[in-house]
């Protein structure tokens, strides 16, 4: 093993918040610098010319000039064990270019520190550093380099253990039930004596922990299978049965339900765009697209460790989807989280009392400023778009049964969930015949997340701590995206479809995953445990059976199409391994080829049988609770005290760092209008890349109210989510079905008994009444946090939470409406449809939390029959046309939804509360169901008569009108009740999110956008438009009926490939899947193309430079650069490279001719991933993509973490300028030429985001145009622009150009 030293690993900004942050803790530290190292462990010595290559492999990023020996060192690096995502990627750009020698690259980064005496730091001062540079949960602090040699060590593999069962009795099991933290109960013991004692023999460690997570709360929902008794009266019914209850009462449309990883839902015909699995063209297939949908939760492991709990939780939903069936895609998410109080420093609220917390678990302000980024950053490498969610904080002491009692989330809730399509002939596994090949596809087995399944079926801090750190999982969304090529290029082959089955690895590993998949079929298995792929030889028989490691799933291959499977896996470089084969018979037996023993010898029967079913004895615990009262209360306070809670702010900071356009299949996320305000009720995919029907999802979540009245707060919850998702054209209610997600702290006094009460007001009243069904859900039933602190016991508990999903299929996509308030299209009015009928309860609302109060009298949902009533008049009002926005009344009442449509609008709003009852403050902070819709004035009468036609007259209202002051007034008898200018509110409203942007990104940037409220008049999104976007020029080529080929060029973790090939076949090409490892092995040549299109995505994640690991995995190979060198010599060749694939290019720029000016790009200004809809200016250039263009002004999608232009020499940008080679470049709303963030998101020089060689054949882009080609996909877009949006003229030009 040997090191070489790397690059700068943290930017100024951050190595200065850095410094301030340890300098709070440790004064005496006067200087810090961190730089990356790299660890190589080699097979056999290199060559000096492969330690050159080598070398050069590993320069990416700003050069660490200076002795490396300054201060003290600490060396942060990947727990020893493991093997990081990075690790794994560049180890495989390393031998994809020769040098096989190197077994592994792992990087680490070491941290320089200077003290004011220059001398050493004490033990204790070091000790309180550690947390601020390292993730205690995947990563280790070491004092030097000498102590690297733990990361390669490879050990020996760890013993088999029994547990002495015959011997010690019940007290051996009890004692393995606390070391190795199996959760069990005592009726689960007791069944694991009787069976292991009629067997006459001990168990082995494997089987108890296999037992333990496949029977775990988190795995089989034993409460909500449990029989309950309550307050002496024992019931008929579970849980879980009064849920099936809405699937008997309304199965129609539902493909599937409560028997797979998702439902499915039955979709629309389409024309599903797809690569043919003979030739690998991309075609469209005529036929339905069923919808798959799922969601999940990820509590304990984001409570212990943020970013990779997130992450994991968000991943492990993507395989969910992807495993369903006999496959799936996984095609766009959803995410939410509920925390204690932030305490954001400098900002801490009115509200906010801290009441401490647990040292191992995070505070709810790093859980907010890390997990999103966790689970952003896997959405966006795996390549999904994250369009839904929500955000919550809550943490009071409230009256309870015994008095105060605080509330809250200490223990938070990390939602993950989405949608996929599913083909119809894989929507049910088949049968696995015995002899069936069993295959375990993905990552490594490594020893993280061992456990994970029992202990998130434990409240925080019931556990051993060392027990919490080993749940914790780390995600690979490459090495994910790779498996689901694998699993995409499978279900393209139709019947020929070679998986039968298909189950994820999730909770209890392989050790859950296996049996159930051949329990499903009835088989029992037989396996070897040294098939199963590991990277850490030390590990136990345990360890590898049962460990959590991501990116895995386990299949059922049809033998016969077994090699047709390992070729595919080779093309994608994914990994996998026969691990065993199923059995007629149904017992499961593991064997052990080192060892030669057998670590599992069991019937399923036993595994997956049926212990003792729980029994929940339960008794309600009513308490008096306080009401709250709004008297003598100043508006004005409450009003920006309600537009600070993170509820009701704001949520930018979540939402820009989640890429929302990849797919190109996205018609609605969650930015609104041309100033993209983040204020949508529901997100809105398509099918295909031709029609309209598609896709809506939305959600719905009121917890507070639970603290005083559980079955209405789970009734709310259904409510919002109806009143959201029905701003899309779903055609009527009984379209809709519902995830329920269930969070509770089992066992504390009165919860269950709400959590029963609530269920069954869901499943057996409210649902029925609805006519909607919940073919799908999840609970995590131990949301209690317990501590002690000097002695004494603490403990926080989360309210009973409901979090509904709701799902539709819809007709068209382009009839989705927005809260953005119409300023062009004359008068107009407001409507609210109160479907609280003035009752204007506050318990549980916003007003009251920021007054430190919950309340007694909550608002409900008193009357299914008026919300179907309004679903249907809301979708006929929509569908004729009468519609101008709309947006539903939730958190902060009808003043928030004011406040946001006037955000969006750039409005000024006056609404007069006359109509509206007596109390004026009730009126407008009551969070009763409703929604407030914008009307012509000559269409209101006609809006008001067909709402008292489906018997909503007595509770709609005409309530106001758009002024030109641009201030939100609301009046009573003609007087100012509150009144402020928009941008005042809209700054109140946005600094919560500029703050949390703040601490985690470049302050200056999140200033800068927080700044630009500030102009009143600032011109948003618009279109100047030098040609006809509606004129198809390419339609005479085209009608030659030829196509020109052009390869759609991929690298792992390219996930950006469909839409690029979708736009060009759009524009006439023919459109070839050509994955690099297809050059390598020399299938393919592109000498046989006349185009290529680099593709967007994390090409190896991004490591060794953003694209340019692909771009050095051709340089340095000498049969491919030649290849790639010949192509792009030619006269006749063409290529675009967009985002990554833009990069990508940019590093071959050598071998591109005219390109060699070409910059470099690098991180954001932000130093973050910006997802944006910017205004770009298409410049005088020779590009043959923009023909014809230049001059024109238009928005485009961008996402992206590295796109700041970055030229060797001071002047390259006026040289691209002067020689005419800028193509594309970022403007501000007034068409200027910007480096202003956001609207220039990356900080580019004079805004420039695109470049073209002199002869106009190679163009590269940052902006992804593929994405947007139609006109729907665009974020905001003016109502002249026909089907075709701007973007699809590049591609027909490019047609054009070839001829």
């Amino acid at each position: 093993m040997f090191h070489l030293r790397g690059s700068l690993a943290l930017s100024f900004f951050r190595t200065e918040k850095l410094l301030q942050q340890i300098r709070e803790q440790v004064p005496a530290v006067t200087r810090m610098r961190a730089e990356y190292i790299h660890f190589i462990e080699l097979d056999e010595h290199l060559l000096e010319e492969e330690e050159r290559r080598l070398r050069k492999l590993l320069a990416y990023g700003p050069a660490a000039e200076g002795a490396s020996a300054d201060g003290e060192q600490l060396l942060v690096v990947p727990r020893p064990g493991t093997i990081s995502p990075w690790s794994s990627k560049a180890t495989d750009i390393v031998h994809n270019c020769g040098l096989l020698k190197v077994l592994r690259v792992e990087r680490g980064v070491m941290y320089h520190l200077e003290t004011d005496d220059s001398g050493p730091l004490p033990a204790s001062k070091r000790e309180d550093i550690l947390p601020m540079i390292h993730d205690r949960m995947t990563e280790v602090v070491f004092d030097g380099l000498d102590e690297v040699d733990a990361l390669f060590r490879h050990a020996e593999p760890s013993p088999l253990v029994t547990v002495d069962l015959l011997g010690g009795g019940r007290d051996a099991l009890l004692a393995a039930n606390r070391s190795l933290g199996l959760a069990l109960s005592g009726d689960e013991i007791d069944y694991l004596l009787d069976n292991f004692t009629n067997l006459g023999r001990n168990p082995s460690d494997v089987e108890l922990m296999m037992f333990a997570q496949a029977n775990s709360e988190h795995c089989r929902h034993k409460i909500f299978n449990a029989s309950w008794v309550i307050d002496g009266q024992p019931l008929e019914l579970s849980l879980f049965d009064m849920i099936r209850t809405t699937y008997r009462n309304s199965p129609d449309g539902i493909l599937s339900a409560y028997r797979d990883n998702a439902a499915v839902l039955e979709g629309f015909e389409c024309r599903r765009f797809m690569v043919d699995p003979g030739n690998g063209e991309y075609r469209e297939q005529p036929e339905p697209a069923h919808i798959v949908i799922k969601v999940e939760t990820h509590n304990h492991p984001t409570a212990i460790s943020p970013y990779p709990g997130a992450a994991t939780g968000s991943g492990g939903e993507i395989r969910d989807e992807g495993a369903t069936g006999r496959g799936a895609r996984p095609k766009a998410g959803l995410c939410g989280f509920s925390v204690s109080n932030l305490q954001i420093p400098g900002f801490r609220q009115p509200w906010e009392t801290d009441h401490g917390r647990p040292d191992r678990i995070a505070s709810a302000l790093d859980i907010m400023i890390e997990a999103p980024l966790g689970s952003a950053a896997f959405n966006n490498e795996f390549g999904r778009p994250n369009l839904c969610g929500y955000f919550r904080t809550f943490e009071e002491s409230v009256p309870g049964p015994g008095g105060d009692e605080l509330r809250g989330y200490h223990k938070p809730i990390m939602l993950a969930g989405g949608c996929g399509t599913i083909r119809t002939g894989h929507v049910k596994k088949q049968d696995i015949p015995p002899g069936t090949p069993i295959v375990v596809l993905g990552g490594p087995a490594m020893l993280i997340g061992l456990g994970g399944g029992a202990a998130s079926s434990m409240s925080s801090g019931a556990s051993a701590e060392d027990l919490d750190f080993a749940s914790v999982q780390r995600g690979n969304p490459e090495m994910e995206r790779r498996a689901q090529e694998v699993i995409d290029r499978c279900w393209e082959m139709g019947d020929g479809n070679p998986v039968l089955s298909i189950h994820d690895v999730g909770a209890g590993g392989l050790s859950n995953a296996v049996p159930e998949l051949v329990n499903d079929s009835g088989r029992g298995g037989r396996f070897e445990l040294r098939t199963v792929p590991s990277d850490d030889s030390g590990m136990s028989p345990m360890q590898i059976w049962c460990n959590e490691s991501q990116e895995r799933y386990v299949l059922a291959v049809e033998g016969e199409r077994l090699s047709h499977f390992q070729a595919l896996c080779e093309r994608e470089r994914c990994p996998f391994a026969v691990i065993g084969e199923a059995t007629e018979d149904r017992d499961l037996l593991l064997g052990d080829g080192h060892f030669e023993n057998t670590p599992i010898d069991l019937p399923l029967t036993l595994l997956l049988g049926k212990p003792p079913r729980m029994l929940r004895d339960v008794h309600h615990h009513p308490f008096a609770k306080p009401e709250f009262t709004a008297a003598g209360m100043d508006l004005g306070d409450a009003a920006y005290r309600v537009l600070r809670l993170p509820a009701v702010a704001g949520k930018s900071f979540l939402i820009t760092i989640g890429d929302r356009s990849v797919t190109g299949l996205v018609a609605r996320d969650q930015m609104v209008g041309p100033w993209q305000v983040p204020v949508a009720d529901v997100a809105v995919t398509v099918m295909d890349y031709r029609g309209h029907c598609g896709e809506a999802m939305a959600m719905g979540e009121r917890t507070p109210i639970a603290l005083v009245h559980a079955p209405a707060s789970g009734r709310m919850a259904i409510g919002e989510a109806i009143t959201n998702i029905v701003a899309s054209d779903i055609g009527g209610l009984g379209e809709v079905r519902l995830s329920a997600n269930w969070m509770a702290a089992a066992g504390h006094p009165g919860e269950d008994a709400a959590l029963f009460d609530t269920v069954q007001a869901i499943g057996e009243q409210l649902c029925p009444a609805l006519g909607i069904a919940i073919p799908v859900g999840k609970d995590s039933l131990s949301m209690k946090t317990v501590w002690q602190q000097k002695g004494k016991d603490h403990s926080v508990t989360a309210p009973l939470s409901l979090i509904i999903s709701a799902y539709a299929p819809v007709r068209d996509a382009r009839r989705t409406l927005t809260p953005q308030l119409r300023t062009d299209c004359g008068d107009s009015d407001l409507i609210l449809i109160d479907l609280g009928k003035g009752r204007n309860r506050l318990a549980g609302s916003a007003l009251a939390q920021v007054y430190k109060s919950v309340g007694h009298h909550p608002p409900d949902l008193d009357d299914p029959e008026a919300l179907r009533n309004f679903v249907t008049t809301i979708q006929d009002l929509n569908r004729n046309g009468y519609l101008l926005a709309y947006h539903d009344r939730s958190d902060g009442g009808l003043f928030a939804c004011i406040c946001e449509m006037a955000f969006a609008g750039h409005s000024g709003v006056t609404v007069q509360l006359d109509e509206l009852g007596n109390d004026t403050t009730a009126a407008l902070f009551s969070e009763e169901l409703g929604a407030v819709v914008q009307v012509r004035h000559t269409d209101t009468d006609t809006v008001l008569e067909t709402l008292r036609d489906a018997g909503l007259g007595r509770c709609s209202h005409s309530i106001g009108t758009l002024n030109g002051e641009g201030r939100i007034v609301f009046t009573t008898d003609g007087c100012e009740v509150l009144a402020d200018d928009r941008v005042s509110f809209q700054r109140a409203w946005s600094e919560t999110s500029c703050r949390m942007q703040a601490l985690r990104d470049n302050p200056d940037c999140a200033a800068q956008e927080h700044d630009a409220i500030l102009d009143a008049d600032r011109p948003g999104l618009h279109s100047h438009l030098v040609f006809d976007p509606g004129e198809d020029v390419a339609a005479p080529y085209i009608a030659r009926g030829i196509r020109p080929a052009v390869a759609i060029l991929r690298e792992q973790g390219v996930n950006g490939q469909m839409e690029m090939a979708a736009a060009f076949h759009r524009a006439g090409f023919s459109c070839r899947d050509v994955h690099m490892s297809d050059i390598l092995a020399r299938r393919v040549s592109l000498d046989d193309f006349q185009g290529i299109a680099a593709c967007g995505g994390f090409s190896y994640g991004d490591v060794l430079g953003a694209g340019l690991g692909w771009a050095k995995s051709i340089l340095f190979n000498t049969q491919v650069r030649d290849g790639f060198a010949a192509f792009f010599a030619r006269s006749d060749s063409f290529g675009l490279g967009v985002c990554n694939g833009c990069q990508m290019l940019s590093g071959l720029k050598e071998l591109i001719p005219g390109a060699g000016e070409w910059p470099d790009f690098l991180r954001n200004d932000s130093e973050q991933f910006e997802a944006r809809f910017s205004m770009v200016e298409i410049l005088d250039c020779p590009s043959l993509f923009f023909s014809g263009m230049a001059g024109s002004r238009f928005p485009v999608a961008v996402a992206h973490g590295e796109g700041r232009a970055g030229f060797e020499h001071a002047a390259g940008l006026e040289r691209m300028l002067g020689e005419r080679m800028a193509a594309v470049r970022f403007v501000d709303g007034h068409g200027r030429a910007t480096e202003g963030y956001p609207d220039n998101p990356n900080g580019s020089p004079g805004g420039l985001t695109g470049l073209t060689t002199p002869d106009g054949r190679f163009t590269i882009m940052m902006p992804h145009p593929e994405r947007v080609f139609r006109t729907l996909q665009n974020s905001w877009y003016p109502e002249d622009w026909g089907e075709d949006g701007p973007w699809l003229r590049i591609f027909r030009n490019a047609r054009v150009w070839v001829g």
